[in-house]
Protein backbone atom coordinates (compact mmCIF):
# COMPACT_ATOMS: atom_id res chain seq x y z
CA UNK A 1 0.00 0.00 0.00
CA UNK A 2 1.62 3.23 -1.05
CA UNK A 3 2.27 6.10 1.81
CA UNK A 4 -0.90 8.21 0.21
CA UNK A 5 -3.56 5.34 0.17
CA UNK A 6 -2.58 4.32 3.86
CA UNK A 7 -3.26 8.15 4.51
CA UNK A 8 -6.08 8.15 3.22
CA UNK A 9 -7.16 4.99 4.43
CA UNK A 10 -6.73 6.20 8.49
CA UNK A 11 -8.63 9.47 7.65
CA UNK A 12 -11.21 7.38 6.30
CA UNK A 13 -10.86 4.91 9.66
CA UNK A 14 -10.63 8.15 11.97
CA UNK A 15 -14.32 9.66 10.60
CA UNK A 16 -15.97 6.75 10.82
CA UNK A 17 -14.57 5.76 14.28
CA UNK A 18 -15.37 9.12 15.78
CA UNK A 19 -18.99 9.14 14.06
CA UNK A 20 -19.94 5.77 15.53
CA UNK A 21 -18.68 6.03 18.73
CA UNK A 22 -20.03 9.09 19.76
CA UNK A 23 -23.62 7.84 18.27
CA UNK A 24 -22.38 4.18 20.52
CA UNK A 25 -22.49 6.48 23.26
CA UNK A 26 -25.04 9.53 23.00
CA UNK A 27 -27.25 6.61 21.77
CA UNK A 28 -26.58 3.09 21.51
CA UNK A 29 -25.02 1.71 24.32
CA UNK A 30 -27.76 1.98 26.81
CA UNK A 31 -30.23 0.14 24.15
CA UNK A 32 -27.96 -2.17 23.38
CA UNK A 33 -27.11 -3.27 27.08
CA UNK A 34 -31.24 -3.94 27.90
CA UNK A 35 -31.23 -5.53 25.07
CA UNK A 36 -28.74 -7.99 24.77
CA UNK A 37 -27.74 -8.15 28.49
CA UNK A 38 -29.40 -10.81 30.30
CA UNK A 39 -30.00 -12.72 27.36
CA UNK A 40 -27.03 -15.24 27.78
CA UNK A 41 -27.49 -17.01 31.46
CA UNK A 42 -24.71 -18.78 32.39
CA UNK A 43 -24.57 -21.56 35.43
CA UNK A 44 -23.45 -20.01 39.05
CA UNK A 45 -24.40 -22.77 41.62
CA UNK A 46 -26.28 -25.46 43.40
CA UNK A 47 -28.47 -24.93 46.26
CA UNK A 48 -31.21 -25.95 48.55
CA UNK A 49 -34.74 -25.69 47.07
CA UNK A 50 -36.70 -23.13 48.30
CA UNK A 51 -40.54 -22.37 48.25
CA UNK A 52 -41.33 -20.43 44.93
CA UNK A 53 -38.27 -21.97 42.64
CA UNK A 54 -39.00 -23.19 39.79
CA UNK A 55 -39.39 -26.83 39.61
CA UNK A 56 -37.95 -26.39 36.01
CA UNK A 57 -34.78 -25.58 37.61
CA UNK A 58 -34.11 -28.75 39.59
CA UNK A 59 -30.66 -30.60 39.74
CA UNK A 60 -32.16 -34.28 39.70
CA UNK A 61 -28.50 -35.54 40.41
CA UNK A 62 -27.62 -33.63 43.30
CA UNK A 63 -31.15 -33.85 44.31
CA UNK A 64 -30.57 -37.91 44.26
CA UNK A 65 -27.55 -38.10 45.65
CA UNK A 66 -28.47 -35.80 49.05
CA UNK A 67 -31.97 -36.98 49.16
CA UNK A 68 -32.88 -33.25 49.41
CA UNK A 69 -34.34 -30.87 46.56
CA UNK A 70 -31.68 -29.05 44.99
CA UNK A 71 -31.87 -26.72 42.62
CA UNK A 72 -29.67 -24.77 39.85
CA UNK A 73 -28.74 -21.32 39.99
CA UNK A 74 -28.40 -19.12 36.77
CA UNK A 75 -27.03 -15.83 36.68
CA UNK A 76 -26.95 -12.81 33.69
CA UNK A 77 -23.44 -13.36 32.12
CA UNK A 78 -22.06 -9.91 32.11
CA UNK A 79 -19.52 -10.30 29.45
CA UNK A 80 -20.62 -11.63 26.08
CA UNK A 81 -19.30 -12.10 22.60
CA UNK A 82 -20.50 -10.12 19.67
CA UNK A 83 -19.64 -11.27 15.81
CA UNK A 84 -20.59 -8.68 13.27
CA UNK A 85 -21.26 -10.95 10.17
CA UNK A 86 -20.24 -8.46 6.87
CA UNK A 87 -21.38 -9.10 3.13
CA UNK A 88 -18.22 -8.28 1.20
CA UNK A 89 -20.03 -9.31 -2.04
CA UNK A 90 -20.29 -6.92 -5.14
CA UNK A 91 -24.17 -6.12 -4.85
CA UNK A 92 -22.87 -4.38 -2.23
CA UNK A 93 -20.96 -1.05 -3.84
CA UNK A 94 -24.88 0.02 -5.23
CA UNK A 95 -25.71 2.90 -4.25
CA UNK A 96 -27.71 6.09 -6.01
CA UNK A 97 -28.35 8.10 -3.04
CA UNK A 98 -25.44 9.33 -1.58
CA UNK A 99 -23.65 6.22 -0.10
CA UNK A 100 -23.27 2.49 -1.45
CA UNK A 101 -24.54 -0.68 0.65
CA UNK A 102 -21.29 -1.30 1.62
CA UNK A 103 -21.12 1.88 2.97
CA UNK A 104 -23.96 2.15 5.44
CA UNK A 105 -23.45 -1.76 6.51
CA UNK A 106 -19.46 0.08 7.65
CA UNK A 107 -21.34 2.57 9.35
CA UNK A 108 -23.73 0.48 11.05
CA UNK A 109 -21.51 -2.52 12.12
CA UNK A 110 -19.14 0.25 13.66
CA UNK A 111 -22.03 1.55 15.57
CA UNK A 112 -22.32 -1.68 16.95
CA UNK A 113 -19.23 -2.90 17.51
CA UNK A 114 -18.78 0.20 19.60
CA UNK A 115 -21.53 -0.33 21.29
CA UNK A 116 -20.64 -3.89 22.06
CA UNK A 117 -16.96 -2.83 23.18
CA UNK A 118 -18.56 0.31 25.79
CA UNK A 119 -20.34 -2.93 27.45
CA UNK A 120 -16.73 -4.63 27.45
CA UNK A 121 -17.95 -7.63 25.40
CA UNK A 122 -15.63 -9.32 23.18
CA UNK A 123 -15.98 -8.33 19.23
CA UNK A 124 -15.52 -10.49 16.25
CA UNK A 125 -15.77 -10.18 12.33
CA UNK A 126 -16.21 -12.19 9.71
CA UNK A 127 -16.52 -10.98 6.13
CA UNK A 128 -17.57 -13.05 3.26
CA UNK A 129 -19.27 -13.33 -0.40
CA UNK A 130 -19.51 -16.68 -1.83
CA UNK A 131 -16.88 -17.71 1.01
CA UNK A 132 -15.21 -16.61 3.73
CA UNK A 133 -13.28 -13.51 2.94
CA UNK A 134 -11.71 -12.92 6.31
CA UNK A 135 -13.06 -14.20 9.77
CA UNK A 136 -11.21 -11.85 12.96
CA UNK A 137 -11.81 -13.84 15.71
CA UNK A 138 -13.67 -12.30 19.01
CA UNK A 139 -11.25 -9.86 21.18
CA UNK A 140 -11.49 -6.65 23.54
CA UNK A 141 -9.42 -3.56 22.68
CA UNK A 142 -9.51 -0.78 20.72
CA UNK A 143 -6.98 -2.08 18.42
CA UNK A 144 -8.96 -5.19 17.64
CA UNK A 145 -11.73 -2.36 16.30
CA UNK A 146 -9.95 -0.60 14.78
CA UNK A 147 -8.81 -3.55 12.39
CA UNK A 148 -12.40 -4.65 11.93
CA UNK A 149 -13.20 -0.86 10.81
CA UNK A 150 -9.90 -1.25 8.47
CA UNK A 151 -11.08 -4.68 6.77
CA UNK A 152 -14.81 -2.92 6.41
CA UNK A 153 -13.19 -0.15 4.35
CA UNK A 154 -10.46 -1.62 2.49
CA UNK A 155 -11.15 -5.37 2.30
CA UNK A 156 -10.87 -6.39 -1.26
CA UNK A 157 -13.43 -9.32 -2.13
CA UNK A 158 -11.99 -12.48 -4.03
CA UNK A 159 -15.48 -13.24 -5.35
CA UNK A 160 -18.44 -10.93 -6.47
CA UNK A 161 -21.46 -13.35 -5.34
CA UNK A 162 -23.26 -14.22 -2.48
CA UNK A 163 -23.71 -17.28 -0.18
CA UNK A 164 -25.08 -16.69 2.87
CA UNK A 165 -26.02 -19.65 4.30
CA UNK A 166 -22.24 -20.95 3.72
CA UNK A 167 -21.40 -17.95 6.38
CA UNK A 168 -23.96 -19.42 8.69
CA UNK A 169 -22.43 -22.62 8.63
CA UNK A 170 -18.98 -21.22 9.27
CA UNK A 171 -19.99 -19.53 12.04
CA UNK A 172 -21.48 -22.40 13.75
CA UNK A 173 -18.67 -24.47 12.92
CA UNK A 174 -15.84 -21.76 14.36
CA UNK A 175 -17.78 -20.75 17.67
CA UNK A 176 -18.83 -23.26 19.52
CA UNK A 177 -20.36 -21.12 22.53
CA UNK A 178 -22.96 -19.27 22.20
CA UNK A 179 -22.36 -15.28 21.07
CA UNK A 180 -24.64 -12.86 19.81
CA UNK A 181 -24.40 -12.84 15.90
CA UNK A 182 -25.69 -9.48 13.66
CA UNK A 183 -26.28 -10.64 10.25
CA UNK A 184 -25.34 -7.62 8.05
CA UNK A 185 -26.17 -7.85 4.39
CA UNK A 186 -28.74 -6.61 1.24
CA UNK A 187 -30.16 -10.75 1.84
CA UNK A 188 -29.84 -10.85 -2.26
CA UNK A 189 -29.23 -14.77 -2.08
CA UNK A 190 -32.10 -15.93 -3.56
CA UNK A 191 -33.39 -17.91 -6.85
CA UNK A 192 -35.17 -16.82 -9.76
CA UNK A 193 -38.63 -17.75 -7.59
CA UNK A 194 -37.52 -15.05 -5.00
CA UNK A 195 -37.10 -18.04 -2.41
CA UNK A 196 -33.86 -17.41 -0.01
CA UNK A 197 -31.55 -20.32 -0.10
CA UNK A 198 -30.17 -19.76 3.43
CA UNK A 199 -32.83 -20.80 5.40
CA UNK A 200 -31.30 -24.20 6.28
CA UNK A 201 -28.36 -22.60 7.99
CA UNK A 202 -30.27 -19.68 9.29
CA UNK A 203 -32.45 -22.65 11.05
CA UNK A 204 -29.24 -24.02 12.44
CA UNK A 205 -27.33 -20.45 13.08
CA UNK A 206 -30.38 -19.61 15.32
CA UNK A 207 -30.60 -22.63 17.39
CA UNK A 208 -26.63 -22.21 18.51
CA UNK A 209 -26.60 -18.28 18.73
CA UNK A 210 -28.82 -15.14 19.64
CA UNK A 211 -28.89 -13.79 15.69
CA UNK A 212 -30.34 -10.42 14.64
CA UNK A 213 -30.74 -9.21 10.94
CA UNK A 214 -30.05 -6.11 9.71
CA UNK A 215 -31.08 -5.74 5.99
CA UNK A 216 -30.07 -2.69 3.87
CA UNK A 217 -30.85 -2.21 0.75
CA UNK A 218 -31.03 0.75 -2.30
CA UNK A 219 -34.66 2.60 -3.16
CA UNK A 220 -33.56 2.00 -7.05
CA UNK A 221 -33.29 -1.63 -6.41
CA UNK A 222 -37.20 -2.09 -5.72
CA UNK A 223 -38.49 -0.05 -8.21
CA UNK A 224 -37.18 0.41 -11.93
CA UNK A 225 -37.37 4.02 -13.24
CA UNK A 226 -39.32 4.00 -16.35
CA UNK A 227 -36.33 5.84 -18.86
CA UNK A 228 -37.07 3.40 -22.18
CA UNK A 229 -34.59 0.50 -23.34
CA UNK A 230 -31.21 -0.03 -20.91
CA UNK A 231 -28.76 -3.02 -20.43
CA UNK A 232 -28.92 -4.25 -17.31
CA UNK A 233 -26.15 -5.91 -15.43
CA UNK A 234 -26.13 -8.59 -12.52
CA UNK A 235 -23.38 -7.32 -10.36
CA UNK A 236 -22.51 -10.94 -9.12
CA UNK A 237 -22.97 -12.86 -11.93
CA UNK A 238 -22.36 -10.82 -14.77
CA UNK A 239 -25.37 -11.75 -16.95
CA UNK A 240 -26.63 -8.68 -18.71
CA UNK A 241 -29.63 -8.26 -20.89
CA UNK A 242 -31.58 -5.51 -22.48
CA UNK A 243 -35.10 -4.49 -20.57
CA UNK A 244 -37.61 -1.94 -21.61
CA UNK A 245 -38.61 0.11 -18.63
CA UNK A 246 -41.13 2.04 -20.70
CA UNK A 247 -43.41 -1.57 -20.43
CA UNK A 248 -45.45 -1.27 -17.05
CA UNK A 249 -45.55 -5.15 -17.38
CA UNK A 250 -41.97 -5.42 -16.82
CA UNK A 251 -41.66 -2.63 -13.83
CA UNK A 252 -44.86 -5.02 -12.74
CA UNK A 253 -43.12 -8.38 -13.15
CA UNK A 254 -39.79 -6.69 -11.69
CA UNK A 255 -41.51 -5.33 -8.38
CA UNK A 256 -43.00 -8.25 -7.88
CA UNK A 257 -40.08 -10.35 -7.52
CA UNK A 258 -38.81 -8.14 -5.23
CA UNK A 259 -42.37 -7.94 -2.96
CA UNK A 260 -41.67 -11.75 -2.73
CA UNK A 261 -38.44 -11.87 -1.59
CA UNK A 262 -38.94 -9.77 1.26
CA UNK A 263 -42.17 -11.65 2.17
CA UNK A 264 -40.20 -14.89 1.87
CA UNK A 265 -37.54 -13.07 4.10
CA UNK A 266 -40.33 -12.42 6.99
CA UNK A 267 -42.20 -15.48 6.58
CA UNK A 268 -38.18 -17.34 7.47
CA UNK A 269 -37.74 -14.39 9.96
CA UNK A 270 -41.12 -15.47 11.58
CA UNK A 271 -40.52 -19.05 11.63
CA UNK A 272 -37.24 -18.75 13.46
CA UNK A 273 -38.03 -15.88 15.87
CA UNK A 274 -35.37 -14.17 14.33
CA UNK A 275 -35.36 -10.17 14.84
CA UNK A 276 -34.58 -7.93 11.76
CA UNK A 277 -34.47 -4.44 10.05
CA UNK A 278 -34.86 -3.15 6.88
CA UNK A 279 -32.80 0.09 6.64
CA UNK A 280 -32.53 2.02 2.93
CA UNK A 281 -29.20 4.25 2.06
CA UNK A 282 -31.33 7.28 1.81
CA UNK A 283 -32.92 6.41 5.64
CA UNK A 284 -31.13 7.43 9.11
CA UNK A 285 -30.12 3.87 10.31
CA UNK A 286 -30.51 5.51 14.06
CA UNK A 287 -34.43 4.82 13.86
CA UNK A 288 -33.32 1.28 12.36
CA UNK A 289 -31.17 0.40 14.94
CA UNK A 290 -33.21 1.90 17.82
CA UNK A 291 -36.27 -0.14 16.53
CA UNK A 292 -34.56 -3.17 16.49
CA UNK A 293 -32.74 -3.03 20.03
CA UNK A 294 -36.17 -2.20 21.26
Amino acid sequence: MSTQTATDLLKKVRKIEIKTKALSHQIFAGEYHSAFKGRGMAFSEVREYQWGDDVRSMDWNVTARLRSPYVKVFEEERELTVVLLVDVSRSGLFGTVGKTKRELLAEIASVLAFSASINNDKVGALFFSDHIEKFIPPKKGRTNLLHIIREMLELEPTSDKTDIGSALEFLTGAIKRKCTVFLLSDMLDADKDAKPRYEDALKVAKSRHDLSVVKVYDPREITLPEVGVVHIKDSENGEGAWINTSSKRVREDYEKWFRTLAQNEKRIFNKYQIDSVAIATNQDYVKGLMALFR
